[in-house]
């Protein structure tokens, strides 16, 4: 297949390319070019920005087009201006923040989106409107293509992560000792690792089919605490110890965002969603374990980041 990757060089969009390059795709990526990139040079590369100039696709025909960086309602729609209908199956990579909290636990895709509600539908991607422009975006997807995808992926995890979420856990265990671990420990946690959500996404297009998948597993969501025991399993030096931390002493702190992919006080229904849909349409699924060595691996090439808890920070937050 002609497949046109939106992004492709950076962590989703890097595993969809490397992923269609091993099945025997003939790949295009289009994006402003500011990404270093080990992708193959097998890859076609045009330069275009979905806020200005996209005229590297005009006259290109393609049997798909994945789309991985739609955020704002306008990336959708200046991408379906340069393609003008020549972009076959559209696959647009959403999110399951795109939901309305559903009631209970195990939703399916026919779970309500956002309302764009008094959100401008191209205002600054932040925490608080991320969810309501990523479910515009997929309204727009269904206004502006004609044969349509979206896969919804829960948190995507593994190498290659710049976001540094999972990553951090991962460091943070390789290194041993104290570990503050926030509360509640059964809240529901799921994740995706990137090559899974990327050979998802490839069977979707290659078998042009149309709707909306998650992209998370396993179901049932495992327990937060139970998810970094076994990260450690796999990484931390002996004597270990995890100590869970009373939410309280988080929700309203400055440590409430050193935490990565902690849900709060309570679990939200929206980290244990059905994957029924995905598994029954070819999603694998990587073990933690993998990903975890994968991500270790990966993380040993890297610096990182300084909004992370540091040692002072944890250590006064065990001492509570």
């Amino acid at each position: 297949m002609r497949i046109l990757i939106a992004g492709g060089t950076s962590f989703v969009g890097r595993a969809i390319t490397m992923a269609a390059v091993s099945e025997g795709h003939e790949v295009t990526v289009i994006n402003r070019g500011l990404t270093g990139t080990d992708i193959p040079s097998s890859v076609r590369r045009l330069v275009g920005d979905r806020h200005g100039d996209l005229s590297a696709l005009r006259g290109e025909l393609f049997d798909a087009t994945i789309d991985t960086v739609a955020y704002q309602r306008r990336d959708v729609e200046n991408l379906a201006a340069a393609l003008d209908g020549r972009g076959g199956h559209y696959l647009q990579i959403s999110s399951i923040s795109a939901y309305a909290e559903p009631t209970s636990e195990g939703g399916t895709e026919a779970t309500p989106l956002l309302e764009l509600g008094d959100c401008d539908p191209n205002a600054e991607v932040t925490a608080s409107t991320y969810g309501r422009l990523k479910a515009e975006c997929e309204r727009a997807a269904h206004e502006l293509f004609s044969d349509v995808a979206i896969v919804r992926p829960t948190y995507v995890v593994g190498a290659f992560d710049k976001t540094f979420r999972f990553p951090y856990w991962v460091d943070r265990l390789r290194r041993g000792g104290d570990v503050a671990v926030p509360g509640p420990r059964d809240n529901a946690l799921q994740w995706i690792d990137a090559r899974d959500l990327a050979r998802l996404t490839l069977r979707v297009v290659a078998s042009s089919w149309i709707g909306a998948v998650h992209a998370c597993g396993p179901f049932p969501a495992r327990g937060y605490r139970e998810v970094l025991e076994a990260v450690a399993d796999v990484v931390a030096p002996a004597g270990t110890t995890l100590h869970d931390i009373d939410p309280e002493h988080i929700q309203d702190s400055v440590w409430y965002q050193k935490f990565p992919l902690w849900s709060g006080r309570t679990t939200s229904p929206v980290m244990n969603m059905d994957n029924t849909r995905a598994i029954s349409l070819g999603m694998p699924q990587t073990p933690l374990e993998e990903t975890t060595r994968d991500t270790a691996e990966w993380l040993a090439t890297q610096e990182t980041p300084s909004w992370w808890l540091s040692a002072a920070e944890e250590s006064e937050l065990l001492q509570r």
